[in-house]
């Protein structure tokens, strides 16, 4: 195991810590999955990257790590108290089950795409009632939950007057808390109190997901499924739990509140948080037309992009902010995240032909010392801009050795052999990127070439008004599952 000391920001402690994990050498890391109702948006996109990173550069340091990452399929509620996968059912005219496999395998698909690593365990909320409602009789059995016409609701009063720490993670007091608005909104009036959650919901008669339980036929409070599930693969207390910045509050306040309530544990020593997804400057939302979904980011078919950009382009453009700070999207930014992965990919090629006489060694230091800054950095909350502003550290001196501007005999073969390990491991192993011009054949060049003959062709047939040509252009790449867009200035493609 790699010697470091590594910090997380703790979001529970506010504090940046040094991490001890429960069993030397072993990692439980628990991260909130996705409700599989619609397609996966480029928020959760960018939180599930940023883990993958964390869980990548974990394995690196040596670590044997769980990761846990849960599909949700019930309970999820939307503000007017309807299931989203029952919506989702009702609107496409699917069974629930229907829209769940439809969109985990959408999800899968995307994941895979951004190439991150699968979890090592994946539950399914569905497949764990069993052990929701037992845990719902353990939180009654210790005095902190309540049946009311057949649902159980959350004390969250007397947990916090029990001195237990509800709103601990999230900074707020009991006074402070309004509804929560995840439960079914008719049921608001059988609450103790505004702050109760339900943990088991009686179902409508007309509601088509439910199950027997000791209270009515219902389903399981949204929040449950991760304290049930979290507990069963990793234990009552493990090392890190997960998930975005929007969690926090209610879901991540009261998986705590549920874990205590249960069997008095903290459920993970270590929250970590990612932070939100801009694009130009505001918070994404449909409603505004401030939005774009993964596969148009990747066509071009957006407004908002001027061209489409490969995955591994938008993938660079999320590590080039820290996970837990905001990350603006902006064609720009992704102008600049494309040309800087290329650059990245131009010097890993420039490094694997470059060879040293080893006739000295005055440079050894140099190289290693920014490679160590590197690992520093990534051993500082996992902070991958400050690792990346190292690697282009590295860039510019690759580039000098290449072109003779220092002089490559000066650096051991030992040295270059550690500079051509770590460079890589960094692209490929810690950060996930893939070499999409090796990925396309390797003949990335002469595409690029034909490519750009081609749209000066159709660009030609554009001026001169040939629609038929231009169209017939467009439309065989298009069969070839090549895109392209048309902006204001120039004219992009994209491989889908």
């Amino acid at each position: 195991m790699r010697n470091s000391t590594l910090k997380v920001q703790n979001s529970l402690t506010r504090n940046k810590e040094v991490f001890k994990p429960i069993n030397e050498g072993y990692i439980g890391m628990y991260v909130c999955g996705p409700t599989v109702y619609n397609d996966v948006h480029l928020g959760n996109c960018r939180t599930f990257v940023s883990f993958d990173i964390i869980y990548r550069y974990l394995l690196f340091l040596g670590y044997k790590v769980r990761y846990v990452r849960n599909i949700t399929d019930v309970g999820h509620l939307l503000d007017d108290g309807e299931d989203r996968i029952l919506k989702g059912a009702r609107l496409e005219q699917l069974e629930p089950m229907e829209i769940v496999q439809k969109y985990t395998n959408g999800f899968h698909n995307m994941m895979a795409i951004f190439n991150t690593k699968k979890p090592s365990i994946e539950p399914r909320a569905t497949g764990h009632i069993i052990e929701q409602i037992e845990m719902v009789q353990e939180i009654i059995n210790n005095g902190y939950g309540y049946e009311k016409n057949g649902s159980v609701y959350f004390d969250t009063v007397k947990f916090a007057t029990d001195g237990k720490g509800y709103g601990k993670l999230s900074g707020r007091v009991i006074e402070e808390l309004l509804s929560e608005t995840r439960d079914n909104l008719k049921n608001q009036s059988e609450k103790n109190h505004p702050s109760d959650f339900a943990i088991w919901m009686k179902a409508a008669p007309e509601h088509i997901m439910k199950w027997n339980s000791p209270w009515s036929v219902g389903f399981p409070g949204w929040h449950l499924e991760c304290s049930a599930m979290s507990t069963k693969y990793l234990g009552k207390t493990f090392d890190i739990h997960g998930g975005g910045n929007d969690l926090k509050f209610p879901h991540h306040e009261n998986e705590i509140a549920q874990n205590m309530g249960a069997c008095n544990c903290q459920p993970a020593n270590y929250w970590l948080h990612t932070n939100m997804l801009l694009m130009n400057g505001k918070k994404m939302s449909k409603s505004d037309g401030n939005t774009i979904s993964p596969e148009e980011l990747f066509s071009g078919d957006s407004p908002h992009v001027t061209k489409g950009f490969s995955p591994m382009a938008v993938k660079f453009f999320f590590l080039q902010s820290h996970y837990s700070s905001p990350n603006d999207l902006t064609n720009d930014a992704l102008l600049a995240a494309e040309k800087g992965y290329k650059r990245l990919m131009q010097a890993h090629k420039t490094l694997q032909s470059l060879n040293t006489k080893s006739i000295g060694n005055s440079l050894d230091a140099e190289f290693n010392e920014i490679i160590e800054t590197a690992l520093a950095d990534m051993d500082d909350d996992f902070n991958t801009p400050r690792a990346l502003s190292r690697l282009f550290e590295l860039v510019t001196k690759i580039n000098s050795l290449k072109e003779g501007h220092i002089d490559i005999n000066q650096l051991s073969q030992e040295a270059l052999d550690h500079l051509k390990k770590y460079f890589d491991a960094f692209l490929f192993d810690i950060f996930g990127l893939l070499d999409e011009q090796e990925a396309s054949g390797g003949n990335s060049d002469a595409l690029s070439g034909l490519m750009d003959l081609i749209i000066d062709l159709r660009q030609g047939a554009r001026t001169n008004k040939d629609w038929t040509t231009a169209d017939k252009i467009r439309d065989k790449l298009k069969e070839l599952n090549i895109e392209v867009k048309d902006g204001k200035d120039e004219t992009g493609w994209t491989i889908n």
